[in-house]
């Protein structure tokens, strides 16, 4: 039984205008190959889905944004309460959604304008045995393909392929950094091996014009032996 309690009530629920202000987070994970260093987005990506309580729907983790925290305290506060699961969170979202709730016909502060989410992505570093909502929330790692499929509403479809996007970017961005780090330092071994062959040759032309400056030398006292002989 987790110890820890999930905040009920909306009494410090945040509102703009007639909607009510939502945060979530799309939780991930990278599994790589033990042998292969190399990151393949789309296929070794995984994200994250929560069941919803009476329902056999697959969601994010997302509830109200409350007025005694900022918005990424909320989505990662959700993150653990729905999902169990603590990480680093991107500061950046990745888009605001409007939306209705699935219980808004019974929620006259929803009937009006619904809900605007705001949606971050959540490396997942932690995974926690129990959490709030355990009782009532199963958790399941997807790949993208497979969270696509099962997103049941356009708007999460929309913020998981937004997700993609930003995570392929960040992929090919570590890519070229390795590829420029990979290139200096192979520069900078070259440039060594360069000035390597450089000191070798200044000290081998140095040794021949010493072995060149004994032969003259030798030679002049033959010569010179020569005449005196003469």
């Amino acid at each position: 039984m987790s110890n820890l309690l999930a905040r009920t009530g909306r009494d410090r629920q945040r509102y703009d205008n007639n909607f009510r202000l939502v945060s979530g987070c799309i939780p991930y994970r990278v599994v790589k190959d033990e042998d292969d260093s190399s990151v393949d987005f789309e296929n070794k990506l995984q994200v994250l889905m929560v069941s919803s309580p009476n329902r056999h729907d697959l969601v994010f983790p997302k509830g109200g944004w409350e007025d005694d925290e900022t918005v990424l305290e909320a989505a990662s506060r959700e993150a653990m309460e729905e999902a169990g699961v603590k990480g680093i969170l991107r500061e950046e979202p990745l888009g605001v959604w409007e939306f209705r709730s699935k219980s808004s016909s019974a929620e006259p502060d929803c009937c009006l304008g619904g809900c605007k989410g705001y949606m971050f992505s959540l490396e997942v570093t932690e995974e926690l045995a129990t959490w709030p909502e355990h009782e009532n929330r199963e958790r399941r790692w997807l790949n993208v393909k497979e969270a696509l499929e099962l997103c049941r509403y356009e708007w999460m479809q929309c913020a998981l392929e937004e997700f993609l996007r930003v995570m392929a970017e960040d992929g090919r961005g570590k890519e070229e950094t390795l590829a420029a780090s990979s290139l200096s330092n192979r520069e900078e071994r070259q440039i060594g091996s360069s000035t390597n062959g450089t000191e070798i040759t200044n000290l081998c032309t140095a040794e021949m014009a010493l072995a060149g400056n004994i032969l003259d030398n030798r030679v002049g006292y033959e010569i010179c032996c020569c005449c005196v002989l003469h």
